[in-house]
């Protein structure tokens, strides 16, 4: 994904990096009670194991308790010897091992989740502090899965790496002690090269398929990401007949997908034949072993079942070895790429003990303003121009002057390359971000609204609106009366980005969120340009009575539009070449002039 510095994910450093990130949220300072729970939820996966080594025993007790001894008869003498009474412990120790285990994922719940929780919202924050350069370049498809991924992974290292890899060890550990002390050194190499072995082949195998997944994931975000842009541009595709063309892209992405999915299977497949065959001949060998000794007499029938017993208790968990590290393998690579997209640096942040803006006039002054997106192409060239509070600045020029940069830079989407911008002599660079924006409103050209309410999109202007003021934003929006239409009044969704809305009518509303927020300043950025000479000429009158008492910086197409402004702005090649008044410019004969005659005859037209 462009705008995303790759990690090498083959680098161990690099993933220990990763899980040394992750424990802070397992392990978080200064709150006892998720300590407590991770301590108990260790408590109870420790009872959980003991349990489940237990068990066997007491089946080898009680066969051997029903097994007949050399006369064909089978003692009764004591209660360890009793069936009934063994078949109860084994029992209820089969429900020991279930009880605890539940008890352990009961309790550490809340710690999972609470962290999946923080890791999601500090994704989010960070990613919506990224520069708008960032967000120009990204693809929200792709970003989006690399988010879901990696909140995902971090969900399955905090369960699987502590209720798996280390009960496993455990497990292993405590096994490997019994058959060392009640069947001998014999039994315990066997095992010990069983299990090795069986590691050994399954990490060797899973490091190989997990290339094979990253390029499965790959192409599985490739897919997504046609698929979501494709949706978003729904109409564009509409237009030019491309539905075939979108669904040949979307198909060609999937048979890449279906390919490496395939691979990813067969792998697979290969895996648990490998592991199946070494479980078998370590089980095999301690089997034999174990039924020369129990002819021999050295063993009884309970201990050739307690061998099997024992080999069974570990299979299980070593077959689930190989799912278990390749998932936790694959968990680093998804969380290493959400870790690097936290890692992606704000290009704008606020001054170490930057303070609120402080808006009294509401005076807007850009001096010698330069600003370029790399060095071989600046964009502004020394702009200068001062909007006195509640005073109106229009901005014209061709396409690629740089008209709407200006609005950005008064936003603080990007920082100037040269020069200042300053309000009530203030320069935005010192003061924090938020308080900057929160002074400023913007009518943007194409309004893009939320899949919500028609409420929720006005409300957005002020969240703690009554819907008395929402309404009354409407009004003064003149959008009030259309609302009241609609089936579901201002309950009715908008649609995806607002398709269900006419584009004056989302004009409207985001006149009428504008409204809503009153800031003192207020930019107009081709407000009208989309929109047809009714429509606009219906709006003008909204955004009068939204530009009254405020200082307001308009960037225009239709030069009819700006004629009242105190001061308009012609910028060429990033430059103010021509400034004035409407009649001060119309009596120079320049450029402003030439833009004005061919306007009135293509509307004389």
């Amino acid at each position: 994904m462009r705008g995303i510095k790759k990690r090498h994910h083959t680098d161990g450093v690099a993933e220990w990096s990763v899980v040394r990130q992750v424990l802070p949220y397992l392990w978080p300072d200064g709150e006892t009670e998720a300590k407590i729970r991770v301590l108990a939820a260790l408590g109870f996966l420790i009872l959980a194991k003991v349990a489940t080594v237990v068990t066997p025993f007491f089946f080898k007790y009680a066969v051997d308790a029903v097994a007949p001894v050399t006369d064909g008869t089978i003692p009764q003498s004591a209660f360890w010897a009793a069936p009934a009474a063994l078949v109860a412990a084994y029992c209820f120790a089969r429900v020991s091992q279930v009880l605890f285990a539940q008890l352990r994922d009961a309790v550490f719940s809340r710690v999972g989740q609470r962290a999946l929780r923080r890791l999601a919202i500090r994704t989010f924050r960070h990613v919506h502090n990224l520069s708008l350069r960032f967000h120009l370049e990204r693809k929200t498809g792709a970003m989006s899965r690399i988010i879901e991924r990696g909140v995902k992974g971090v969900e399955f290292l905090l369960r699987f790496m502590l209720f798996s890899i280390v009960p496993l060890m455990l497990e292993l550990l405590l096994v490997a002690g019994i058959f060392l002390w009640h069947f001998g050194p014999w039994f315990l190499a066997v095992i010990i090269a069983t299990i090795v072995f069986y590691v050994a082949f399954t990490f060797k195998v899973t490091e190989w398929r997990v290339k094979i997944r990253r390029d499965m994931n790959n192409k599985d975000t490739d897919a997504n990401q046609k698929a979501v842009d494709a949706l978003l541009n729904y109409e564009t595709v509409k237009y030019f007949s491309a539905e075939r063309r979108e669904s040949d892209r979307y198909e060609g992405a999937m048979i890449g997908y279906e390919n490496a999915a395939v691979k990813t299977q067969t792998t697979l497949a290969f895996l648990n034949l490998g592991q199946s065959v070494i479980i078998s001949l370590g089980l095999g060998f301690v089997m034999v072993f174990a039924a020369n000794r129990v002819v021999s007499g050295e063993l009884t029938v309970g201990d050739f079942v307690l061998v099997n017993a024992l080999m069974m208790q570990i299979t299980m968990p070593l077959n689930f070895l190989g799912t278990v590290y390749r998932e936790i393998r694959q968990s680093l690579i998804d969380m290493g790429d959400m870790f690097t997209l936290l890692e992606q640096p704000a290009e704008v942040q606020d001054k170490c003990g930057a303070r609120d803006l402080s808006v009294k006039e509401g005076r807007v002054s850009f001096k010698e303003v330069e600003f370029h997106y790399d060095q071989e192409r600046p964009i502004l060239k020394g702009v200068d121009f001062t909007a006195q509070g509640g005073g109106t600045v229009a901005v014209i020029g061709q396409s690629g002057a740089g008209k709407s940069t200006i609005a950005r830079l008064l936003f603080r989407f990007y920082d100037v390359s040269g020069g200042c911008i300053t309000i009530d002599g203030q320069d935005i660079r010192d003061v924090t971000q938020d308080s900057l924006r929160r002074n400023i409103g913007v009518v943007p050209q194409d309004t893009v609204l939320f899949n919500d309410t028609i409420r929720y999109n006005i409300g957005y202007g002020d969240p703690d609106a009554s819907p008395h003021q929402i309404e009354q934003a409407a009004r003064d929006a003149a959008i009030h009366d259309f609302i009241e239409t609609l089936p579901d009044g201002y309950d009715t969704i908008v649609g995806e980005r607002g398709l269900k809305l006419s584009g004056g009518e989302k004009q409207r509303v985001a006149i009428a969120r504008a409204i809503l927020k009153n800031p003192p300043i207020l930019i107009l950025d081709e407000a009208t340009s989309a929109l047809d000479s009714g429509t606009e000429r219906d709006i003008q009158d909204s955004l009068r009575r939204l530009s009254e008492n405020r200082t307001v910086v308009t960037i225009a197409h239709r030069l009819s539009t700006i004629i009242d402004a105190d001061e308009i702005l012609l910028m060429q090649d990033g430059r103010v070449v021509e400034r004035g008044a409407h009649n001060v410019l119309l009596s120079q004969g320049g450029l402003y002039t030439e833009m004005w005659q061919r306007q009135e005859a293509g509307e004389a037209a």
